[in-house]
């Protein structure tokens, strides 16, 4: 077995700097010693799918991260690591247990997932090895997964059986989360919305150079694009309902202001990035959702935005403020005060349906995108109000 601290001290000396994940039994020491240990930045996710998400976002704002999960949530995972980490060349570690080893008795829902998960990593395009059970054993699958992020710059998988980590004695329970003061919540909707396109413009013209903008899946990324493009634009290809996770591991890496901008659908896709934000609180972090109440990328099918309140759940979550509007002067007015003051907050405008005419698509691929953006979100800027310096 191999002590939690070895792993963390390994994977620090090779400039991990979040570790974030799911939890599974096989990783319980490691996570514990993570969670206990001053150097080391935790972000327990709601779903398999948004640590991949906070992942990719902590790479482009310049750090290295580790995602954590049993093999089961690696289901979960495949769509954020193939429509977005493999198109974008985006790299880190993942550690994933093997639950469910042929020849080896586990739970029943352990089964397929056990028995091709080698397959399903090869398959995808994700290579993989042993983490071993020996000290010696660690240092040379660490190497392994340095050489090949280095080589593919896509994520590497580290597969960790049962027994191969050792608890640390004394280790300390994590503290439940004191909640929140609640967050303003207001309403300025008058009834006249406008569209993506004037909204888009409004943030174009409001934003400035120093904020780094996250534009989720579909036709906020074409449309963003179509207006201007900008290598504070990070046009987020695939992965729906990962934009605000993607925001949130970049503001937990970047000084830089985060803008990330959201849609109803994606959004519902994964309404836990929510929880997930408001508990880490991340201060200079906006999160703009633009609510047509459709499914306007793939023919105009309704979404269920009509019977929630975003901004409702935004403050249940901890947000510190969450406002609705409609008119375009009054989003450019609460986005520009959002810049000036801490967040995490939401800025939930409602828009009609449609695009613009002759609208585009990004150009520029995937892989430049996602380095150029990383090279601006990493560079020194002014430092947002309680950002990580």
């Amino acid at each position: 077995m191999i002590a939690a601290g070895t792993v963390l001290r390994g994977l620090a000396g090779r400039g991990a700097t979040l570790f974030t994940g799911v939890p599974c039994s096989y990783l319980t020491p490691l996570i514990d010693a993570a969670i206990a240990d001053p150097e080391i930045r935790y972000v327990g996710a709601t779903s398999e799918g948004e640590a991949a998400g906070i992942a990719i976002g902590a790479w482009l704002g310049g750090g290295s991260p580790v995602t954590m999960c049993q093999n089961s949530g690696l289901g979960n995972m495949v769509n954020p690591v193939t429509s977005l980490a493999l198109p974008c060349d985006v790299p880190f570690v993942m550690l994933c247990t093997r639950r469910g080893r042929p020849g080896y008795p586990d739970e029943p829902q352990h089964e397929v997932m056990g028995r091709v998960m080698g397959d399903l990593l090869d398959v995808i395009g994700v290579e993989w090895g042993p983490f071993g059970t020996t000290d010696d054993e660690l240092e040379a699958a660490l190497e392994r997964a340095d050489r090949s992020l280095r080589r593919s710059s896509r994520p590497y998988c580290l597969v960790v059986d049962d027994g191969a980590i050792a608890a640390t004695p004394g280790l300390a329970c994590e503290p439940e989360r004191p909640r929140p003061p609640r967050g303003e919540l207001a309403d300025l909707c008058r009834g006249e919305p406008g569209t993506r396109a004037e909204a888009l413009e409004r943030v174009l013209a409001t934003v400035g150079d120093e904020a780094a903008i996250v534009a989720t899946t579909g036709k906020t990324g074409r449309e963003l694009f179509t207006l201007a493009d900008r290598p504070q634009h990070f046009y987020q290809v695939g992965a729906m309902g990962c934009a605000s996770a993607v925001g949130l591991g970049l503001a937990l890496t970047t000084p830089r202001r985060v803008v990330v901008l959201d849609g109803d659908g994606a959004a519902l896709m994964k309404l836990g990035n929510m929880a997930t934000i408001g508990a880490n609180a991340p201060p200079n972090l906006v999160h703009v959702l633009l609510d047509n109440g459709v499914h306007d990328s793939t023919g105009g099918q309704r979404t269920v935005s009509s019977a929630i309140s975003f901004t409702e759940v935004a403050i249940a979550c901890g947000y510190r403020r969450a406002l609705s509007c409609d008119r375009g002067e009054d989003f450019e007015a609460a986005l520009r005060a959002a810049l000036e003051e801490a967040g995490p907050q939401l800025l939930h405008v409602r828009i009609r349906p449609g695009s613009m005419p002759r609208l585009g698509r990004p150009t520029v691929h995937p892989s430049e995108v996602a380095r150029r953006f990383r090279a601006f979100a990493s560079a020194t800027a002014p430092v947002a109000a309680g950002a990580p310096a």
